[in-house]
């Protein structure tokens, strides 16, 4: 590869560098992380049934107190309430050990936390991280959310009142870390939603990413929030959930841009992922999200989806997404791009003028998909506007090859065929 196109591609969408940290890709080993605390030298064994937090929190209260260490998982079952780790304290799980979350939501404490783009008191994560500089979780096991009666039980409550909010069944996240630098997670497997909040310098790294479709549908199961994040790298991981795959959060509401607690998610690179059965989209900009910029996702592939981007636009919460740059994608979804107004829990809260939203500098390069529709994009200027959108090397085969060129302001495409046809 030429110099000139190997620096080219080593650039964010708005231009700038992609810097040295993006490209160390390296799995932490534990051995270098300090002292290993194995649950088998304090006696704790393996038991699906028993539910051992305050167990597995005092070891990890004990590494933190003698400096730090490597909480080591050994093969087996181990459930667990929400565990709290501290400053230099990390997460093994050896072959054939599954850290289980319990099924008892009395097992998860109380707390002041972020949820759903807005902080306050909701139940803490089977695995949580607040404030720490470096910390890693890695290891070839299973972190298993355990989410089947819960799913169950918001299924039946949906039964009943169908408005019913994802927080109303009271149920905990898998994994929460806010508040921390120097993040890696890697290897292991995530049995159900992981939420990242105000984070930087993150790495996600062969992670397989799952919730079930059938026999029991998993509920609201994102695999990936990004909440107000910097400089995240999600590299070589497989999502097939029940969900959108990448999410982007920061916050919803009328005045959203103006809470402190709420921000950007910008810099992000993800890449060499795998998309499998995801029934949401591969990559979401979410509808808790006020502003997504400079995020770039190559070389990936896609098999299953509703749409490989989607923009959902609140009429209750000023957004913007821009400098988003998807290239280098294979494979099948149900639209190339959705891009259409977003009303779940519509609440203006006493605004009297819909805060307008805008989606800005998208560019989709060298893809090759099977689609139901190409672009499932709808013109609604009341509400957002749509700007300096491109499409480059782009080939469909798709049902409906319809779509509303009046939906965009300053529309380029070039070499993009649908269903055989040059697209203008």
């Amino acid at each position: 590869m030429a110099k000139k196109e190997q620096r080219k591609q080593n650039v964010f969408p708005d231009g700038t560098p992609i810097s040295e940290w993006f490209l160390q890709t390296k799995v932490v080993h534990p051995d270098s992380l300090g002292k290993k605390y194995d649950l088998s030298d304090y006696g704790i064994e393996s038991n699906p049934h028993i539910v051992q937090t305050q167990k597995i929190q005092k070891i990890i209260d004990e590494a933190a107190a003698n400096g730090g260490g490597v909480i080591y998982i050994p093969e087996g079952i181990y459930k667990s309430g929400s565990l709290f780790f501290k400053q230099g304290t990390h997460l093994y799980l050896s072959k054939g050990a599954t850290l289980l979350g319990s099924e008892n939501i009395m097992d998860f404490p109380l707390l002041m936390t972020r949820i759903e783009g807005e902080y306050c008191k909701y139940f803490g994560a089977l695995i949580n991280a607040d404030g720490l500089d470096t910390f890693t979780i890695s290891g070839k096991g299973t972190i298993d959310g355990n989410g089947t009666p819960y799913w169950k039980a918001f299924r039946l409550r949906r039964e009943w009142n169908p408005q019913c909010t994802n927080k109303d069944e009271m149920r905990p996240r898998l994994l929460y870390i806010a508040h921390c630098r120097n993040v890696q997670v890697a290897d292991v497997t995530p049995f159900w939603t992981s939420h990242y909040y105000r984070c930087d310098k993150v790495k996600l790294l062969n992670l397989r990413i799952f919730s079930p479709i059938k026999p029991i549908k998993s509920a609201s199961a994102d695999g990936i929030d990004m909440d107000v994040c910097t400089n995240f790298h999600i590299k070589g991981c497989r999502f097939t959930v029940n969900d959108d795959a990448i999410c982007f959060k920061g916050g919803k509401g009328p005045y959203a841009d103006q809470d402190t607690y709420n921000g950007p998610n910008k810099n992000i690179l993800i890449e060499d992922c795998f998309f499998d059965h995801t029934t949401g989209s591969c990559m979401t900009c979410g509808s808790e999200s006020i502003h997504v910029y400079n995020v770039l996702m190559r070389n990936c592939r896609a098999e299953g989806g509703n749409e490989l981007l989607l923009l959902k636009m609140r009429p209750d919460t000023p957004q913007h997404y821009e400098y988003i740059t998807v290239e280098n994608v294979k494979g099948f979804c149900k639209a190339l791009l959705g891009v259409s107004s977003w009303k779940q829990f519509y609440d203006l809260k006493g605004r009297t003028t819909i805060p307008k939203s805008y989606g800005s500098h998208i560019t989709m390069h060298n893809i090759e998909l099977k689609c139901d529709k190409f672009l499932n994009v709808n013109k609604n200027e009341a509400e957002y506007e749509l700007s300096n959108f491109s499409f480059k090397d782009v080939k469909i085969e798709t049902k409906f090859s319809q779509w509303n060129k009046d939906a965009f302001h300053n529309i380029r495409m070039k070499n993009v065929i649908v269903n055989g046809q040059y697209q203008q």
